[in-house]
């Protein structure tokens, strides 16, 4: 049954990868574009893939080659009161060999990225890094062969072993979108039934071209954008345009490649392919959002270039110094060492890392998942969330909203007749019809004689009485006037609207629209409160739009935007100077949720919405999103202290390093500094751990309590 049908005038789209056959070159040659971009974003993944791998396997074996360079320390044995006895001739030389493996084995990736840094001059963390493991090395060595010192070799493999694990799991954290234009590729079907003229045969939709007549049959995939030349039906493209209903199609209406066909079989015409479909055109704006992407400077960088520039200047004016005081070459030379140690502490490696390790475990047990931690880190300060209307502030079906008695009949009788007819439909509208009455425990009468009356509705007949459900257009076909203030209302407001007949006559009317979901006023509410401005963007009509506007008090909304406009909507907010997040579930909102600052998807929507996006919801609940916010600012402070713990107690080391206090007999000693950066990356790690996210009951899915 069918109201309100929706005409689309809007040109229609879809993607192909074509082969290389040569009566299709030119197909072939635009969908190569779309191919070659996709795996150039695989490979990327891989990339990254190995990259996390190589970080891992670096880690596990300096490890293992850390454990005798340690137990081989003097500083070690004395602490355990075992300095004779482990001592052995040539014991000096095999930690040397093992901490230079270390060395140039585990911390070749911190001494690659110094070179780069210094290249690019901006030193940061691999800067400072590096320059620590490199001084404690070689000076170690020149120790090791004759100068007179202390080596810090087992200070040089733990701060290795500490960098490597930092960053296996900072990497670990970080998700890129690279697998987004290999799923919308996947949205289309991989066959197509081609219609000739010994009957239908199939084909791979690779292989079609302009002009082709395909059958569609009822529930499956349209493979391609087309016209419907045979059949009517209705077509669920939710998924790509942000339609909340299907859309009655018939003879001559245009049709989506990679939209769901309802309940008829239909006939299409190829009408697009290549380059020209919108799936197409989806994947290129994805592909230049995510080139244009740009990245917030690391918290940690900063820090380490403030103690590179700290390190250098206080270990130089440290030799200088204490040199220009008459003190030995030696002992300069050993407390700028230690200086230059000190000020690398093992805790700042952690001090980023183990923060967003434990809020990526935290948001995953409550279905919040990280995939890109830059972005999840920005949403601390966000501005405006612009939330998709289907399937994320609403639920995606149709509900019953209103029950208009236009007779002498109450809501409950005029639901029941409603219902009864519908009950003997699939449609999503008489789904949404039958529903409400099972919600209201309605018992229904079994109807007889159901008759389906061709794009107007139904008709059956239900306790002897002959009942018909019938679209505006029926009653204009039959000249039924309506003059009800009720009716003119829902209408107005962008609902659906159908009307009950009895013996036909006209006794009441049902109002049915996307179901708002009851958790999205919460999320909102809070939003605001937190000073978040919160907008809709939507595919739908201005009077649907305005109506859940209403509803739910938002900010601002944005109606009737084509799913090609959405990402330039996202930009013309980002170009007020706001910073923005999008949320959504569409394969339409892949690009808007690309261009966001913060891209949010809902986990029940699209794989390619799920793969744009930098955090998914793995439930359909908008006040997950409030959730990611709250997490994302205890995150950040988190961050920021543990960054002082780790870099803060620098203030007071590195002038007891240098000797500040050498006159009244309180010199920093390599042993009392390791022991300084025990306690910091303990201090650093306990911290983290504080980070908490409280979720109430399941059923009210608290998900924003964060301490």
């Amino acid at each position: 049954m069918t109201v309100n049908n929706h005409d689309s005038n809007a040109e229609m789209h879809s993607v192909q990868k074509h082969r290389g056959h040569d009566e299709h070159k030119t197909n072939s040659a635009q969908n190569n574009r779309a191919h070659h971009s996709g795996r150039s974003d695989h490979e990327h993944h891989s990339h990254h893939a190995h990259m996390v791998a190589d970080f891992r396997r670096r880690f596990w074996i300096c490890l293992a080659l850390s454990v005798p360079v340690i137990a081989l320390a003097p500083m070690i044995q004395s602490w355990l009161g075992l300095r004779e006895s482990m001592r052995f001739s040539g014991d000096s030389y095999i930690q040397f060999v093992l901490a230079t493996i270390v060395y140039f084995y585990g911390g070749w990736p911190f001494l690659k990225g110094l070179l780069s840094e210094v290249a690019k001059r901006q030193p940061g963390m691999m800067t400072l890094i590096g320059l620590a493991i490199s001084v404690a090395y070689f000076y170690s060595s020149a120790v090791v062969f004759g100068v007179r010192g202390e080596v810090f070799f087992w200070e040089l493999a733990t701060l290795i072993d500490i960098m490597l694990l930092g960053h296996w799991i900072e990497m670990r954290s970080v998700m890129g979108a690279s697998a987004a234009l290999e799923k919308l590729v996947k949205l289309m079907p991989a066959d197509a039934h081609l219609v000739t003229n010994d009957g239908t045969r199939d084909i791979p939709v690779t292989d079609l071209k302009h002009g082709d007549r395909v059958l569609v049959k009822p529930g499956e995939k349209i493979p391609t954008d087309g016209t419907i030349v045979e059949g009517r039906t209705s077509v669920n493209e939710s998924m790509l345009t942000g339609e909340s209903r299907p859309v009655e199609k018939g003879e001559g209406d245009q049709v989506i490649g990679g939209a769901v066909n309802g309940e008829a079989a239909i006939t299409v015409e190829v009408s697009k392919t290549g380059d020209e479909t919108y799936l197409a055109q989806v994947i290129e704006m994805v592909r230049k959002a995510q080139e244009s992407r740009s990245r917030t400077q690391d918290l940690a960088n900063r820090a380490a270039l403030l103690l590179t520039i700290v390190a250098l200047s206080v270990g130089a004016i440290t030799l200088v110094v204490w040199l220009a005081l008459g003190k030995e070459f030696a002992f300069a030379l050993e407390r700028t060492v230690t200086v230059m140690v000190i000020a690398c502490p093992h805790a700042l490696g952690l001090a980023v890392p183990l923060v967003v390790a434990v809020s990526t475990a935290i948001s995953a047990r409550n279905g919040l998942l990280i995939r890109d931690r830059t972005a999840f880190e920005a949403a601390r300060s966000l501005d405006a969330i612009v939330f998709d209307k289907t399937g994320t502030l609403t639920e995606g079906r149709f509900g019953v909203t209103d029950v208009i008695p236009l007779a002498d009949v109450d809501e409950t009788r005029l639901l029941t007749l409603a219902a009864s007819i519908e009950s003997q439909s699939e449609h999503p509208i008489a789904t949404g019809v039958v529903h409400a009455a099972e919600e209201r425990e309605i018992r229904l009468p079994q109807p007889k004689g159901f008759r389906a009356i061709p794009g107007k509705g139904a008709e059956a007949t239900v306790d002897d009485i002959n009942i018909k459900v019938v679209s505006p257009g029926y009653l204009r076909e039959h000249s039924i006037e309506i003059n009800n203030g009720d009716v003119q209302r829902v209408s107005d407001e962008g609902k659906t609207v159908v009307f009950v007949l009895a013996e036909d006559q006209l006794i009441g009317a049902v109002a049915l629209a996307d179901v708002i979901r009851p958790e999205s006023r919460e999320a909102i509410d809070r939003l605001k409160a937190m000073g978040v401005r919160v907008m809709m963007l939507t595919g739908d009509a201005q009077a649907v739009a305005e109506w859940v506007s209403r509803e739910l008090g938002l900010d601002e909304v944005f109606a009737q935007v084509l799913p090609n406009q959405k990402a330039e909507k996202i930009k013309e907010i980002q170009d007020r100077g706001l910073k923005v997040a999008m949320t959504g579930d569409g394969v339409n909102d892949a690009p808007a949720l690309t261009q966001a600052d913060v891209g949010i998807a809902v986990g029940a929507g699209t794989d390619v919405a799920i793969e744009s996006a930098d955090i998914v919801l793995v439930r359909s609940d908008p006040r997950d999103v409030t959730a990611i916010v709250e997490l994302a600012r205890a995150t950040y402070g988190k961050m920021v202290q543990n960054l002082w713990w780790a870099a803060g107690y620098n203030i007071f080391a590195i002038p007891l390093a240098a000797g500040a206090l050498a006159s009244v007999g309180v010199l920093l000693t390599p042993a009392f500094g390791a022991v300084l950066m025990s306690a910091s990356t303990v201090i650093v790690s306990i911290n983290a751990r504080l980070l908490r996210v409280h979720r109430g009951d399941e059923n009210s899915a608290e998900s924003g309590d964060v301490t």
